[in-house]
């Protein structure tokens, strides 16, 4: 007798499942319907822990692609930041800006303070959890922004790029004040600001006390003070003190090397 060429019931079932996109239902589907048919299961329980898993599946695609398309340069989560080591920083307040309803209000953020004390760990892991959340992020420092919308001058896509800076619910700038801007940077930088404001969420870190920006921004402090006025309008100022934490490890090396020697 001739063997039947037609799929099985359960092929046609997971064929129709990924023509729908139903990826994850169509991997998973034939253990739970083993468990309904055996009575292991209810049929609506069957079908909540098929939805679930498809949910939660397209969640963790979504997250990895907001992470992707944010490109940020390293993971970095709260509960690995070191609250005792600055000798001044406001832990409630930064605590409280992992809800996110900053973002919702279109606030920004500034981390102010000296090198080496986490701001950077902390701007990362706001914008890890935006992603979470299943928001748009972009993470850039303040000289890869200026260079890349100085170079798009010149092939007229400056458009283009600068909604790359526009769009995403959130924009971290980091570094601000490390390495000297030009005019034209300053100029730049001033434009994203300008169109973020009360659009989107800006989260930004300086070494920089407000007072010197003009030094930041080419000696120029009229631009400086509208720039200023458009992020702190609606923005959470952090302001963080101490030693750098890079500098924590060489200085026990120092100290025991210290010992070592007066043995």
């Amino acid at each position: 007798m001739k063997k039947s060429t037609q799929p099985s019931r359960e092929e046609r079932v997971r064929e129709n499942l990924k023509q729908l996109k139903l990826h994850k239902v169509a991997d998973i589907f034939p253990e739970y319907t083993r468990q309904a048919t055996q009575g292991q299961i209810g049929y609506l329980e069957y079908l909540d822990h098929l939805v679930a898993e498809e949910a939660a599946y397209r969640h963790e695609r979504m997250v990895q692609y907001r992470i992707s398309a944010a490109r940020v340069p390293v993971q970095k989560i709260l509960a690995d930041y070191d609250f005792s080591h600055p000798t001044r920083i406001n832990k409630q307040k930064i605590l409280d800006l992992f809800d996110l309803s900053f973002i919702e209000r279109k606030a920004n953020v500034v981390f102010v303070g000296p090198t080496g004390v986490g701001k950077t760990h902390l701007s990362i892991a706001l914008a890890y959890a935006a992603c979470q959340a299943n928001l748009s992020v972009r993470f850039t420092t303040a000289i890869a922004m200026v260079n890349y919308l100085t170079a798009s001058l010149a092939d007229s896509s400056f458009h283009v790029k600068l909604k790359q800076y526009t769009r995403p619910r959130l924009l971290v700038i980091d570094e601000l004040g490390y390495l000297p801007i030009d005019r034209k940077g300053a100029d730049l930088i001033f434009q994203v600001v300008s169109n973020r404001y009360e659009q989107g969420s800006i989260i930004l870190t300086t070494n920089r006390p407000f007072k010197q920006w003009g030094t930041v921004m080419n000696q120029d402090n009229t631009l400086a003070s509208a720039m200023i006025d458009r992020l702190g309008h609606h923005a959470e100022i952090v302001v963080i003190e101490g030693k750098s934490y890079r500098m924590k490890g060489k200085e026990k090396e120092g100290d025991n090397n210290v010992k070592a020697e007066q043995k």
